[in-house]
């Protein structure tokens, strides 16, 4: 593999930045749009830094869209707890919605395209019933795909406004119920933490918090967002970890949720690939729980390359094998075999309907609200 590619160089600030040419600045904004970090990179970079003027507008336009986007979940999230208030379920949000309403580093420059919600399952009906009366609709997912969601994965299909065109994702569980691993939801559930300034909301509690993301990440099959969400990881280690007993805390949190495995590799690869300054002792509590040597050799060999911009500098020629193995490993540690070959084969084979508008990797998918617009 080569150096790191500009864009971590510029993000980590291992890189001189004041001596980048106009061509370097230019494929650093490409990288950073293809990564959905260009609203990040807008806001880390120092003031002083002298940035050539087309690259200026680039990040003044990610800075400003990050702004907007910003202020419309904030209006998503009230017309969802407006929707759910009559339930009496809380309002648990994930990812990018918590970083945003706790105000979290995580959340500065970062762009959205959709609303994480995690409900208990026993209430997930309920749930989706006051949102179909609230606007929000279902989709028309296949028989397949109704199916796959509501017998086998954690979450039901995306529900999208339909005025809005918003979006948002109800779970019930971290991982799905055939998942290999065996992590304890209901308890990272019952430990959530009221949000601050903002009554009946709620997020996972600071450590159950990492280890979700961490859980997300390393059983992703498609790393599109890849480094963006590891450039997540890493703010909230280091934000978290104000906390003395933090490093000594994460590790026996994890195994009391059965999550070792995720929290391995989560500090591996930041502390590796953006310097994450973990303490060597924590990295050693969470090595035993990493897979043997030949295994780990082939996953840094895989991470190494889909932890890098969907660009073409920063591919080599197995970057495109590595991620196809990942995204076979992430169904592998989704379901037992018999499943994984009947589903990875019809997905080979049938061809789906085309889902509509609903893009949750889209930046703009999440957009502003109107002035007019109603829960």
């Amino acid at each position: 593999m080569n150096q790191a590619p500009e864009l971590i160089q510029a993000l980590t600030q291992s890189g001189t930045l004041g001596d980048w040419t106009d061509s370097a600045w230019d494929l650093l904004i490409r990288q950073a749009r293809r990564a959905n970090l260009l609203g990040t990179l807008a806001h880390r970079l120092p003031s002083h830094t002298v940035v050539p003027v087309p690259a200026r507008h680039h990040l003044d336009s990610a800075r400003l869209l990050a702004t907007r986007q910003h202020a419309a979940m904030r209006w998503e999230v009230e017309c969802i707890a407006r929707a759910l208030a009559p339930t009496g379920v809380k309002l648990l949000l994930l990812k990018g919605a918590a970083y945003v309403m706790t105000g979290l580093p995580a959340a500065e420059g970062r762009l959205f395209g959709d609303v994480d919600i995690i409900v208990p399952k026993a209430r997930l009906a309920d749930v989706e019933s006051a949102l179909l009366m609230n606007g929000w609709s279902g989709g028309n997912p296949s028989a397949y795909d109704q199916r796959y969601y509501r017998e086998w994965m954690h979450e039901i299909p995306p529900m999208q406004h339909l005025r809005r065109g918003s979006v948002i994702d109800v779970h019930h569980a971290i991982l799905p119920e055939t998942a290999r691993i065996r992590a304890d939801s209901s308890a990272m559930i019952d430990a959530a933490v009221p949000v601050p300034g903002h009554p009946g909301l709620f997020t996972f509690a600071p450590m159950d918090m990492v280890l979700h993301s961490a859980t997300h990440l390393f059983h992703e099959g498609e790393f599109d967002n890849g480094l963006r969400d590891l450039f997540d990881l890493d703010s909230l280690l280091r934000h978290f970890a104000r906390d003395p007993r933090f490093w000594t805390d994460l590790p026996l949190r994890a195994r009391h949720l059965g999550l070792q495995r995720p929290l391995h590799h989560a500090l591996r690869y930041a502390a590796q690939l953006l310097g994450t300054p973990v303490p060597p002792a924590c990295l050693a509590a969470t090595a035993a729980d990493g897979p043997g040597p030949l295994t780990q050799w082939l996953l840094d060999a895989c991470f190494n390359r889909a932890f890098r911009p969907l660009h073409a500098s920063c591919d080599d020629g197995f970057s495109a094998l590595a991620r196809q193995l990942l995204y076979v490993r992430s169904h592998w540690l989704r379901m037992p075999l018999p499943m994984l070959l009947v589903h990875l084969t019809r997905k080979a084979l049938v061809r789906e309907p085309d889902p509509g508008p609903d893009d949750q990797d889209d930046p703009m998918a999440l957009r502003p609200p109107h002035q007019d617009a109603v829960p």
